[in-house]
């Protein structure tokens, strides 16, 4: 009865944190199918109109690892609850702001905050999981950040165009405080009980060359999905100016497959002997959909937008269980690394490649995003090398 008890309570808390994981990422997301309605809006650049969401995901490149000391030396629970509570009340004064400098304020705030959230949850289940669940509940987390990447996108679109942009943030900021209330149910991990890592930690997990290959292929995937996601409404703009900000929403609807990837993650691991096998796959499958996008028809380009999410989603969602499968000690610096590199490439891959955009245009900007993928795949030979 007790063995029950502990199941459904370890279920429920899993649940629970997969809520607030797609509501944070939903946060994260929200702004980037609608960044041309604040270039019309705001009297935008367009590189202007990008730093809604490069700016957010600057903080987030180096956040996770101070957020990885921090878990490792309080309770993760605590932290997670005043994270999600300040995201909440974050984005009900997104909404009621009208100055664009307040805005991107707001949202670099946001991105401190978010890591906070990620790292917390991630560490959390990894903590509290049994060794042999802990890849496949990695994987359903994986799932839900997929699931909120999407929804984030496509509802911001759908509710911008039929209430205004304001009206989603509201709505987020209701279902942040709503999850804020249902973190109180997570069972408190112990972590006060850990000694707070150093510099010399940090160094010697990059100095093992499994940990920096998975790190340095996560970071190229991510440049290049970033890149393409954010110019994606502005390429889609420029072919058809009235193409609707709900059409740019359902653009995204390829992020589907990476909930399907999740799911089926444990199928995909037993049918190949490495891991690495599966991420070289994910890789050309990813280079296959990138070239995909070179179509100037819209119909093509969200047929290959399945294929595209197809390839990212295996490569993160099998590099993100085996990190946490190798880390034998400190998994909330292993994962504050792991996040760091990811969204270190969000960064520079938000931002950078648009300046590519505007000088060169889509082709090119495609064609170097596939040199960047050549380096990832370069990587993960080298892991596969190594016998993984």
């Amino acid at each position: 009865m007790n063995k029950l008890n502990n199941s459904q309570t370890n279920h429920r808390s899993l649940l629970i944190i997969y809520y607030c994981t797609i509501l944070t990422l939903c946060s994260l997301y929200a702004a980037q199918p609608i960044q041309p309605v604040f270039q019309k809006e705001f009297g935008l650049t367009q590189l202007q109109a990008i730093l809604f969401t490069s700016l957010m995901m600057l903080p987030l490149g180096f956040a996770p690892l101070f957020y990885g000391y921090i878990l490792e030396s309080f309770c993760t629970r605590k932290m997670i609850r005043i994270a999600v509570l300040a995201l909440g009340i974050m984005e009900f004064l997104f909404a009621c702001s009208g100055n664009y400098f307040v805005l991107l304020s707001i949202r670099a705030i946001q991105g401190l905050i978010i890591p906070a959230i990620l790292t917390g949850l991630m560490s959390y289940i990894s903590l509290t999981s049994k060794h042999e669940d802990i890849q496949h509940n990695v994987a359903l987390y994986i799932g839900a950040t997929i699931t909120g990447g999407f929804l984030g996108r496509f509802l911001s679109g759908l509710f911008t165009e039929l209430f205004g942009w304001r009206f989603f943030f509201i709505v987020l900021g209701l279902l942040l405080l709503l999850g804020y209330s249902l973190l109180r149910h997570l069972d408190t991990d112990g972590r006060l009980e850990l000694s707070k890592p150093n510099v010399s930690q940090i160094l010697n997990i990059l100095k093992d060359k499994h940990f920096l290959m998975i790190y340095l292929t996560t970071f190229c995937v991510f440049v290049v999905f970033a890149a393409v996601l954010n110019l994606l409404p502005f390429e889609l703009k420029l072919n058809n100016p009235d193409f609707s900000e709900t059409g740019i929403g359902l653009m995204y609807l390829g992020y589907i497959m990476g909930v399907l990837v999740s799911l089926f993650n444990r199928k995909l691991l037993r049918s190949f002997t490495k891991e690495s096998t599966l991420v070289i796959i994910g890789i050309v499958i990813f280079m296959i959909g990138t070239s995909g996008f070179a179509f100037n028809d819209y119909r093509i380009m969200f047929a290959f937008m399945f294929v595209f999410c197809t390839g990212m989603f295996t490569v993160h969602t099998i590099l993100s269980g085996f990190i946490n499968k190798l880390s034998k000690n400190n998994k909330a610096l292993t994962n504050g690394l792991y996040l760091s590199f990811y969204y270190t490439g969000g960064a520079i891959g938000s931002f950078f490649p648009g300046i590519l955009y505007q000088l060169y245009g889509w082709d090119i900007f495609l064609m170097s995003m596939l040199i960047v993928l050549s380096f990832a795949l370069f990587f993960i030979w080298k892991l596969k090398g190594m016998g993984h």
